[in-house]
C-alpha cells in the first residue's frame, strides 16, 4: 500500500537542467529551506557524484532529490492535489499576485530553452516575475529563490534559527 505523507511546503522541480552549477545552487537553496527537489531528466550534463558534490557542496546530504526519467514519469509520481506552478517569462500570472498552496510544485525550465509548449500547457499555473522591460530573464536559481521566498512568506514556512513563524 502506498502511503502519502502530508505536504506542508512547496517543492521544486527542475525540468531537464542544463548547467550543473545551477542545479547545485538550487539543491543548496532547497536544503537551506527544507524542501524537496524533483529532477526531470534527461539533464544537459552527466549527473554523477563528483560533479554534483562540486556544484552542491556538502548541502546535498540535506536535501531530498528524486530523479524522474521523463516528464510523464514526473507527472505520474507528482500525486493528487499538487498544482504544477511553472516559472516562465511567458507566464500569464504575476508572482507577486499569486496565492501559493503548501502542495505546490514550483517548476523551472531549462536554462537554455525553458520548457516545451506541451510542458507549459500541462502546468496548472504559469507565473512570471515582474522585471525591467529591457531584461530577458533571471538566472533559474535567482527566480527559484524569489518564488520560494514568496511562497514561504505566504505559508508561514520560514523555520530558520529555530524561531516560530509570526
Amino acid at each position: 500500500m502506498l502511503v502519502q505523507v502530508p505536504v506542508r511546503m512547496p517543492s521544486l522541480a527542475l525540468y531537464q537542467p542544463d548547467i550543473p552549477q545551477n542545479a547545485g545552487s538550487l539543491m543548496r537553496l532547497a536544503a537551506c529551506l527544507g524542501i524537496g527537489v524533483d529532477v526531470i531528466e534527461p539533464c544537459g550534463f552527466l549527473w554523477d557524484e563528483k560533479r554534483m558534490r562540486r556544484a552542491g557542496m556538502d548541502y546535498l546530504d540535506l536535501v531530498r532529490v528524486v530523479r524522474h526519467p521523463s516528464f510523464a514519469a514526473f507527472l505520474a509520481a507528482r500525486g493528487d492535489g499538487r498544482r504544477l506552478v511553472l516559472l516562465s517569462t511567458g507566464g500569464d500570472a504575476r508572482l507577486d499576485r499569486f496565492a501559493f498552496s503548501p502542495a505546490d510544485v514550483i517548476m523551472l525550465g531549462r536554462e537554455s530553452a525553458g520548457v516545451p509548449a506541451e510542458v507549459a500547457t500541462a502546468a496548472d499555473v504559469r507565473l512570471r516575475i515582474p522585471m525591467a522591460r529591457a531584461a530577458r530573464s533571471l538566472n533559474v536559481a535567482a527566480a527559484a529563490a524569489l518564488a520560494l521566498g514568496e511562497a514561504l512568506r505566504q505559508l508561514g514556512g520560514w523555520t530558520g534559527d529555530g524561531e516560530e513563524s509570526e
